[in-house]
């Protein structure tokens, strides 16, 4: 791995701890930026390397430095209600890389649709990973795992999908060529 790659995946992987902290709290899972983060790292950085910035940020998170929401960190916060979203990051980040080079190639409205379509899918991941969490711990039912930890977001978050595909499609072009 070049020194530019792991730049830009400590980069994203920062910047998934800032987007942690724009924070609307919400029980129990509290509204964040960190689904354009996750997005915008796959897009930007393709399947091996955004799975790689957010495997960093979840175990930058695990040892205890306050990345997650509210300034939390540890285990406590990553296997806590909404540590099912949190370790779905690597996993969500490498599937919207699957539209890293459509993003970075094809033309502005294929892209765009492209890099939102695996965003969507990204997104779809973490809703997974994150509601099943949710439900086991809390013992709500699947039905009520998804209503209180999935639909209130979203629109917010299709919003946010949006928003990474327009910024990847904007920014990849001049960052393709030194991926590795």
């Amino acid at each position: 791995m070049n020194p530019a790659v792991m730049t830009r995946a400590a980069l994203m992987a920062a910047f998934t701890a800032v987007a942690a902290q724009i924070s609307i709290p919400l029980e129990p899972v509290p509204f964040t930026l960190q689904v354009l983060a996750v997005v915008l790292t796959g897009l930007l950085l393709g399947p091996r390397y955004g799975a790689l910035a957010m495997a960093v940020y979840v175990l930058v998170g695990a040892i205890g430095v306050p990345v997650f929401a509210s300034f939390r960190g540890g285990l406590g916060a990553l296997f806590g209600d909404s540590g099912g979203y949190l370790l779905a990051y690597p996993l969500a980040a490498a599937i919207a890389g699957l539209a890293s080079q459509a993003t970075a190639n094809a033309p502005r409205g294929r892209a765009l649709a492209i890099g939102f379509l695996w965003g969507s899918a990204a997104l779809a991941v973490i809703y997974t990973l994150g509601a099943t969490w949710l439900g086991v711990l809390t013992g709500l039912s699947p039905a009520s795992a998804v209503a209180v930890g999935v639909l209130p977001f979203v629109p917010f978050d299709l919003v946010k999908v949006g928003l990474a595909a327009l910024v990847a499609v904007a920014v990849a072009p001049a960052i393709v060529t030194s991926r590795a």
